[in-house]
């Protein structure tokens, strides 16, 4: 028993402690978008469906001895890839530079053969472990029941995601996971092994066809008296019920993700209450009760639909819980049901195969589908509303002897139901009639809203990403060239464009600036340069760029700023890369614009992506970091990352008044005077130069990084407030005498 129990509980481990190490691999070559996690649950979730195909098949058809061999096989195989893909990349499951992606063709596709090529046949092993094993137990001890195997299939794979985000990713590297993962591939394969002699000892050698005659026999009997084979409506059911129940989880990851952060932390939580909901659903009908978790549903739509309307100013906890509870009770409704209509014994490897079907018409769906039809996230509510349909279905079956009362708490029940749900799809189209412009791809879903159409002076056209809005524009002719949002003159990046000018002009230099900028929004920024600047925008978003670039006719900024203006698509890190094999940019002022929303990318915010900009600075060239977020305090990172680049820090923060809205900037300069100017010392903003006090307490690295170490408390207040956080003396005036002249730029 000991064996078999080893080689389940490491198999569910496995694989599913892998799944968020591949996907933080991916996340930095896609922008860091919510996307990536969805594209890669739908590659782990048709791997596991040839998986389960392929244990149905062996354990049916062949001889136990043709199963040991065969399977043995494909895991030397499986132990082989890795070991070659180690001995090439340096590590077992990190894919080589090629597969980087070149241009935004066809992202889902090429992620998806991306982790194919890197850990596809070693996936596949691992998702044939638990049918094929237990069968093996069940043919070797036929006296014992299997099904103590599942339950510790299932606590391996909860170990698994509920561990890497608080024990693994925040203390262990990338590379250090991926060879440890490798180990225990190996100690599986050892498993496995033993299993299989197993099973070779104790088994029979006759086919899984062939019994006994007095077996037979009793076989033709039970086939007899057994209900009939399920038919079209049966399988039908099946497919619809765990299709839903695979579109919530998704769609539910897709939200929490994009409300936040990208990352393990906000995938593994959706996907560890999903599993609980099957364990509890399958492991006996009483554990699901139609009554209580159809009110329960009820509950939680509502406190969802709260959620939305409140946006990012509900706490973060609060927005997970709600979520979480929704996809709890949703995902209850559908395997609840679900296995209500599980088939007769002898058709549970069919049933099982088609709830795996399921599982990946919900994820091409997500992935390809949604995408293609939808121009927002009506998934989320659409998969919401379908489970609320299953539970009012649900409540119309009530028991034969029930009394009026009871008739009557059910159907008003149902009717609740069928209110929450019609009710779903109309707050999503509540700002439709707003919406002048939407588009969804790959990087998540832009629209541009019409604002304040009655008051000509406020007349707008505002971008929103996701929840976020991302700059606006006036309509009106004398103001379109105003700078707004978080571009005023006197925001972090105002005032760092403006000391800039004035310390060259004192040095009798030509005042016009090279500027980067990593995010374009509508090019708000671009209202701060001046005629004579070079700048040099980098976006990953096609939509995004032609918006900005004048598509639609709702922005012009990029055609009315005074400067040069380029735009560069594609992952602002790769880009820069690729820039530096040519030599640096020299950027005069470096500004990365893109944390303001509540998904951050965090791989433009890790060590070896702020050496990355260093070097792309002029010898006096100031990096410019928008830090201003709802749920992360960035400025305790942003201020390791200064000390250990030799930068000196200060934070300007802006309030809301007229235009601008409220906004931190990071400023971080070679030069200690650079903030002692007059510039930041008058006007509304607030600066305030900062250092660590002692050593960080964490630091992000390509390697290592995780967004629980940066998640603001609610207690804690403003950012500056963090103990680790002081304030530095104040510095004096830069002044020409004070510095060196700049060289001359190549």
């Amino acid at each position: 028993m000991v064996r078999y129990a080893l080689a389940i509980f490491t198999s569910a481990f496995l694989l599913f402690g892998v799944q968020p190490l591949a996907g933080r691999y991916a996340l930095p070559w896609y922008g860091g978008t919510p996307a990536v996690w969805t594209a890669c649950m739908l590659f782990f979730q048709a791997v596991l469906l040839a998986g389960y195909a392929y244990a149905h098949v062996v354990a049916s058809r062949l001889r136990p001895r043709a199963q040991a061999l065969l399977h043995l096989g494909l895991l030397v195989a499986a132990l082989g890839a890795l070991a070659a893909r180690a001995w090439w990349t340096g590590s077992p499951l990190a894919p080589g530079d090629g597969w980087r992606p070149v241009d935004e063709h066809l992202p889902v596709l090429r992620l998806m053969g991306m982790l194919a090529a890197t850990l596809g046949l070693p996936f596949f092993v691992l998702s044939t472990t638990g049918p094929l094993v237990q069968s093996w137990f069940a043919r070797a001890r036929p006296e014992r029941s299997p099904y103590v195997l599942y339950a510790l299939s299932n606590a391996g794979s909860l170990l698994a995601l509920l561990g890497y985000p608080f024990l693994v990713e925040p203390w262990v590297g990338r590379s250090a996971q991926a060879w440890g993962w490798a180990v225990g591939f190996v100690f599986f394969l050892l498993c496995i092994g033993a299993c299989a002699r197993d099973l070779l000892r104790r088994a029979p050698a006759s086919a899984a066809g062939d019994a006994p005659a007095d077996a037979s026999t009793r076989a033709a009997a039970e086939a007899s008296t057994a209900p009939p084979r399920p038919g079209l409506g049966p399988t039908l059911t099946w497919l619809a019920l765990s299709t839903c129940a695979s579109v919530l989880l998704l769609a539910t990851t897709n939200k929490l993700s994009q409300d936040v952060a990208a990352g393990p932390f906000l995938w593994v939580m959706p996907l560890a209450v999903y599993l609980v909901t099957f364990i509890l659903a399958f492991s006996r009908e009483s554990f699901y009760a139609r009554t209580p978790y159809s009110v329960g549903l009820i509950a939680f739509v509502v406190l969802v639909t709260y959620a939305h309307k409140e946006g990012p100013s509900l706490g973060l906890g609060w927005q997970v819980l709600f979520h979480a509870g929704a996809l709890f009770t949703g995902a209850m409704v559908c395997h609840g049901e679900l296995y209500r209509r599980r088939p007769a014994p002898r058709d549970l490897s069919a049933f099982y195969l088609w709830v795996s079907v399921g599982g990946v018409v919900g994820g091409v769906f997500v992935n390809l589908v949604a995408p293609a039809v939808f121009n927002t996230y009506w998934e989320h509510p659409l998969a919401l509303a379908a489970c609320c349909a299953i539970a009012f279905v649900g409540l119309l079956r009530g028991p034969k002897e029930e009394t009026v009362v009871a008739r009557t708490q059910r159907l008003l029940r149902g009717a609740m139901l069928v209110g929450v749900a019609v009710h779903l799809p109309a707050l999503v189209a509540s700002d439709l009639g707003r919406v002048r412009f939407a588009a969804r791809n790959f990087f998540g879903v832009v629209r541009v809203l019409e604002l304040f159409p009655d008051d000509p002076n406020q007349h707008q056209y505002a971008l929103r990403h996701g929840a976020i809005t991302h700059g606006w524009q006036y309509i009106l002719p004398e103001r379109r060239s105003a700078p707004t949002a978080y571009y005023t003159a006197d925001s972090g990046l105002g005032l760092a464009l403006a000391e800039q000018r004035r310390w060259r002009q004192a040095l009798g230099l030509p005042t016009g600036l090279r500027v980067g900028m990593l995010g374009l929004g509508v090019g708000n920024s671009a209202m701060l340069l001046a005629a004579g600047d070079d700048a040099r925008f980098y976006e990953i978003n096609p939509v995004i760029i032609d918006l900005a670039r004048g598509q639609g006719g709702f922005f012009s900024t990029l055609k009315d700023t005074p400067a040069h203006v380029e735009v560069v698509e594609g992952d602002a890190r790769i880009s820069l890369e690729k820039e530096l094999e040519h030599g640096s940019r020299q950027f005069d002022v470096l500004a990365l614009d893109v944390f303001s929303s509540d998904a951050i990318p965090v791989h433009l915010l890790t060590r070896e992506a702020m050496a990355l900009y260093v070097q792309h600075l002029a010898p006096h060239g100031v990096l410019v970091l928008h830090i201003s977020n709802q749920h992360l305090d960035l400025v305790p990172i942003s201020l390791a990352h200064a000390r250990a680049s030799g930068l000196f820090a200060a934070l300007v923060s802006r309030e809301n008044a007229g235009d601008a809205v409220a906004s931190a900037w990071m400023l971080l300069s070679p030069d200690r005077e650079f903030f002692g100017s007059s510039t930041f010392h008058t006007g509304p903003a607030r600066t305030r130069r900062l250092v660590l006090r002692g050593e960080p307490e964490y630091v992000w690295t390509d390697e290592r990084s995780s967004v629980l170490q940066a998640l603001r408390p609610r207690a804690r207040g403003r950012a500056v407030a963090d103990p680790n956080v002081t304030d530095a003396p104040e510095p004096p005036s830069r002044t020409p005498s004070q510095s060196v002249a700049e060289p001359a730029v190549p």
